[in-house]
């Protein structure tokens, strides 16, 4: 595979179109199949937290196939020194970006005093943000909300972004949708607040020197052309997870990309032997820690619903192997 930081276009930075952070869905495995999509694609890991990386099996969580690049690494966190050491961890392990979660807003978050109810401390984030980029290479960004509770005026998001902007952050990833800390589940949070896109591109307007990356309810590639008109960036999370295909189109149409289109058949050719070589590497790897990952490649098409039917159904067998998933494509058409 091409390396994707080597044919990039100068002009056009990785954040053009990125994959939104996803806790369970966004691992390393869903990653290199994603890659296989888009070379251009900046891709992000699942949030993961300070004390995770620092308390627990670090390597378990930092660990990816260089193939993957480029990646942001996302964590969670509010202690600055605590944050500087494992974006430096992040760093190392061959990160292309380290990111800082200021945006999710469940309850479990909230009580290790992080995501987006630090959106009401941005002298304390601004602190964290100087030690991560004093302690790293890589840019250190942040994804956050246009606001939480009662607490999202205008006024009150620009006082956010200026001063963590003067920390040394330029790329701001914005979910285009308030937070309510208490009241609303996590799913609820991704849809019942309503979408104000137009205070993200206000935020463009007003920060022309940043990089200002739009978030929350894109669904299709045309949406993200036209809102490249007044942003940096576009973030995609769950549409590109429930039908993958939608990045195969991502280089040529938002990276000017001249070489051919890849076919989904030709996506699974190439997972092939990343298949073999991951449940050779252990005996603990199962066929459907990759498979999940992939059950809506086909989505729309002919055959769709048996190649979901025969991999959900074989692949958590004990043995399963990549036969499994070409027994699969057999329901599909070339």
């Amino acid at each position: 595979m091409l390396n994707p930081l080597e044919s990039l276009p100068a002009h056009l930075p990785a954040h053009r179109f990125s994959v939104a952070p996803m806790l369970d869905w966004t691992d390393s495995r869903c990653r290199y199949f994603h890659r296989l999509l888009s070379r251009h694609s900046l891709l992000y890991s699942e949030m993961v937290t300070t004390g995770a990386l620092i308390h627990g099996d670090a390597h378990r969580f930092l660990q990816f196939d260089r193939a993957e690049n480029p990646v942001a690494f996302q964590l969670g966190g509010s202690n600055a020194r605590d944050l500087a050491l494992c974006a430096k961890m992040a760093e190392d392990y061959g990160y292309d970006e380290v990111n800082l979660n200021v945006g999710c807003p469940s309850d479990r978050v909230q009580n290790g005093r992080f995501g987006a109810c630090l959106m009401a401390e941005p002298e304390l984030l601004a602190e964290c943000v100087s030690a991560m980029n004093q302690a790293v290479n890589i840019p250190v960004t942040v994804k956050s909300r246009i606001g939480i509770d009662d607490r999202d005026s205008y006024e009150e998001l620009v006082h956010f972004i200026d001063t963590i902007a003067k920390a040394g952050c330029t790329t701001f990833i914005v979910h285009a949708r308030k937070a309510w800390l208490s009241g609303l589940s996590p799913k609820q949070n991704r849809d019942v607040p309503p979408l104000r896109y137009d205070v993200v591109y206000a935020l463009k307007q007003q920060f022309p020197h940043l990089n200002i990356i739009i978030n929350g309810g894109i669904s299709t590639l045309e949406q993200a052309e036209t809102m490249l008109e007044q942003v940096d960036g576009v973030m995609l999370g769950r549409e590109v997870y429930h039908n993958p295909y939608l990045l195969a189109e991502v280089d040529q149409r938002l990276y000017g990309a001249s070489y051919p289109l890849v076919s989904r058949h030709q996506v699974v050719e190439s997972l092939i032997p990343y298949i073999q070589q991951q449940l050779a590497s252990s005996n603990q790897v199962r066929l459907n820690s990759i498979t999940r990952h992939i059950l809506g490649l086909f989505h729309g098409e002919y055959g769709a619903r048996l190649w979901r039917r025969h991999l959900s159904e074989n692949a958590t067998r004990t043995g399963a192997n990549e036969q499994v998933v070409l027994d699969a494509l057999k329901f599909t058409v070339q």
